[in-house]
Parts: structure tokens; sequence; C-alpha cells
């Protein structure tokens, strides 16, 4: 008996706590806990799609070569939204917040990887699928010698902050070294004026290896010159993971594209 009278004490204190909300117009939106199904089984695309997007932003998701099918609207939802460049915002300030506390030295640079940390390709993506469709290196190759991929504009900030401080900024990216011109005019187009390095991709060395090899071995080098890299920022964990990683590293938000 006294358990019972427990039980009904605890289920009125609910009802008393939920009646409660509802006077102050609060309301509350409760997924249920059910992997991709809400009430009664049904399908709920934007909660499985949300949970693929981070998992792979937490390098849960690893080795997927194209976005689910069923996640094209959300991707492009995202991407084309406020909520990617309010992510993209936060990653950048903490940089920024992380290097205004240094004593920056002549020494000192910071590596920015290109595509979708520096430049943007989503005019691109846009129009195939935002992920969905499998790499296509002859159309995007064909985008990219247009040569007007515009900034992030968040990463654009940084990069003026982080030059106003005095570092050096080395731009490091997997484009092949015969994109050299038109990636060096279409930064500049898009803000970039001015950097200490611009690393692109020599093939002849390089064909085969991962992502992750080429830019430990380019950062290797820059480190042997004598420089310090205070900070690595990219779109892909292979930016920043692997050897001569920096002092510190920042991934910024990417769903559409997996580089190993």
């Amino acid at each position: 008996m006294k358990v019972l009278v427990f039980l009904v004490a605890i289920i009125v204190g609910a009802c008393q706590c939920h009646g409660s909300d509802h006077e102050h117009g609060a309301t509350f939106q409760i997924f249920p806990l059910r992997m991709k199904t809400g009430s009664g089984g049904h399908y709920i695309p934007e909660v499985s799609c949300a949970s693929w997007r981070l998992g792979v932003e937490a390098h849960n998701v690893i080795d997927w070569k194209t976005v689910p099918i069923s996640c094209e609207g959300y991707i492009g939802n995202y991407i084309l939204g406020d909520q990617y460049r309010s992510d993209s915002k936060t990653v950048n300030q903490q940089a920024y917040f992380y290097a205004k506390t240094l004593n920056i030295t002549s020494r000192d640079v910071w590596v920015f990887d290109i595509d979708e940390t520096s430049l943007s390709n989503l005019p691109y993506y846009a129009e195939h699928g935002f992920g969905v469709e499998p790499y296509n290196a002859t159309a995007f190759n064909q985008w990219v010698d247009l040569g007007t991929a515009p900034a992030l504009p968040e990463t654009l900030k940084l990069y003026k902050k982080l030059l106003s401080l005095g570092v050096k900024i080395v731009f490091l990216t997997g484009r092949p070294l015969d994109q050299t011109t038109v990636t060096t005019a279409n930064l500049k187009r898009a803000g970039y004026h001015t950097w200490f390095k611009l690393i692109l991709k020599d093939t002849s060395i390089y064909h085969g290896k991962t992502a992750v090899t080429y830019k430990s071995s380019e950062r290797k080098k820059l480190e042997e010159k004598g420089y310090n890299i205070i900070g690595n920022i990219g779109d892909q964990w292979s930016d920043i993971l692997g050897t001569n990683t920096g002092d510190r590293t920042f991934k910024l938000p990417d769903p559409m594209y997996y580089i190993s």
C-alpha cells in the first residue's frame, strides 16, 4: 500500500510540473528513444541525419564515400543555413582567442587548409547533391579552374586577425601543383592578399599517399626549417591528424566529403 501511495505521488507531482510548464508558455519537443523512428514507428530522417553528421564531425564515422541519399536535404539545409555559419564562427573565434594569449615571434606560423576552410566550394556542391553524388575529379577540377570560389567569411576574419598579431600564414592544400596559378589568383580575389607560404601537392612525390602522410611531411619540413606551428585549422581530420600537427588544432565542420 505504501508503495502504491508513493507511485501515485510521483505521478501527480510529474503532472503538476508539466502543467506548470504549459502555464508559463513553455513547450518541449521530445524525441522518442527509438533509433530513426518516432511515435508509432514513423521515420524521422532529420534525427538520423543529425546523428550521422555528429558521427562524421566526431570522427566516429570514417572512410565514407558519399552522404546518405536520405540526408541530402538535411545536409543542404545545414550548409546553406545559419547553423553552418554559426559552427564555423565558433571554431574560428576559439582559434583567435587562443592566438591572443600567445607571445608571437617571427618564427611562428599558422597552417590553413584551403578547400572548405579558407575557400568555399559550396557553389559546386550545391549543384552536386551536397556530397550525395560520388566525387568526380574532372567536374571538380573544372570548377577549381574557374577560380571563383568565395572565402569562408569566418575563416577570412581569423586570417586577418592573425596577420594583425604578426603571425605568418601558411596555406597547405591537397590541390596539385598545376593548380598553383589559379589557386593563388582565387585566394587573392577572395581576400587573402598575402601569405608566407602556399604549399600544393607534388603528385610525383606523394602519388598514392594519404592526405595525412602528405600534410604531416610538409609540416615537418616547416619545423625542420625552424618554424613553430602555433595553430593548424582545417575541415578534414586528415588536416589535423598525423605528425607535426602544431601546438593546437581546430576542426571546421564539413559533412559533404571525407578525405583520409
